[in-house]
């Protein structure tokens, strides 16, 4: 299990200076425990458990990848805002936080290749016709989530295909919005709509939109030798099944053919887009 930092220690300000520049070297040492950290918030990437601790996808996927390189896992939840700025600074090793792999993030980060797509889906009540194109939204009313991606593809599109949407605090609302029939959809990430789906029985998870986004394990750019070991670990994750059956586990679906869980990059990081290595590369398993 993990270890997990819910507080932050004393460290005193030469030491922090000698961390970082330890850090910030060509990777951590063989054998030191994997500094890392995710923001609890998002499940079912990573929430906080009754007992203490956390756990989800992104937990179990980080666990794996200790297990594979042979080292300890010592995870830190903070707020996303921290995550990016703490990476640079040389606190944490990679992130587990689920990070969009975008053109302006990959000029200044690393990223390994993709390990889960980063979809818009529809969320409805169980027993409610699904649709098969956006066409069929006329008419119809969304709940999506205040500030989210989600609330912006809705206002940009609520013209083109005729419907109407309401915004919520919390995704957690709009779902109660859609069952209690206040709204038709919920519109949130392909993830967020199987686990919801998963958790109650009266929702189902239907349409999906395709957006061509990922997500990755961001690294420093200076530390191409552990964005690389990492990668090599995620190719081998990929072959062997076990992305696919996290995915199954915590999103309530299993990976189509040719998804990002089941598809070996021919080079290290995400295909198309900067710092991306297309030297071919051949897995070592163990």
């Amino acid at each position: 299990m993990p270890t997990v930092n819910a507080t932050r220690p004393f460290v005193s300000p030469l030491l922090a200076l000698t961390l970082a520049a330890a850090a910030c070297g060509a990777g951590a040492q063989p054998g030191a425990p994997i500094r890392t950290a995710l923001d609890p918030t998002f499940a079912p990437q990573a929430m906080i458990k009754l007992g203490g601790g956390v756990q989800g996808f992104n937990v179990d996927l980080g666990e794996e990848l200790a297990r594979r390189l042979n080292r300890k896992l010592d995870v830190e939840t903070t707020e996303f805002s921290g995550l990016i700025p703490g990476l640079n600074s040389g606190k944490y090793e990679f992130l587990l936080a689920p990070v969009t792999v975008t053109p302006e993030r990959a000029k200044a980060l690393l990223f390994t290749e993709g390990y889960t797509e980063t979809n818009y889906t529809f969320i409805g009540r169980k027993g409610v016709p699904a649709f098969a194109a956006l066409e069929d939204l006329k008419g119809k009313t969304l709940a999506v989530n205040k500030g989210s991606n989600y609330e912006g593809w809705a206002r940009d599109n609520m013209a083109k295909y005729g419907f109407r949407f309401e915004v919520y605090g919390s995704n957690a609302d709009a779902l109660q919005a859609v069952l209690s029939g206040r709204a038709d959809f919920n519109l949130a990430g392909s993830t967020v709509a199987g686990w919801a789906a998963k958790q109650n029985p009266q929702l189902v998870a239907g349409h999906t939109i395709k957006t061509g986004l990922v997500w990755a394990i961001p690294f420093r750019l200076n530390d191409k030798a552990g964005r690389d070991q990492v990668s090599n670990a995620l190719k081998c994750m990929k072959l062997d099944g076990t992305l696919a059956r996290l995915a199954l586990k915590w999103y309530g679906y299993e990976p189509a053919a040719g998804s990002v869980e089941r598809t070996v990059s021919p080079g290290h990081g995400v295909p198309g887009t900067e710092h991306y290595d297309p030297t071919p590369v051949t897995p070592k398993c163990s």
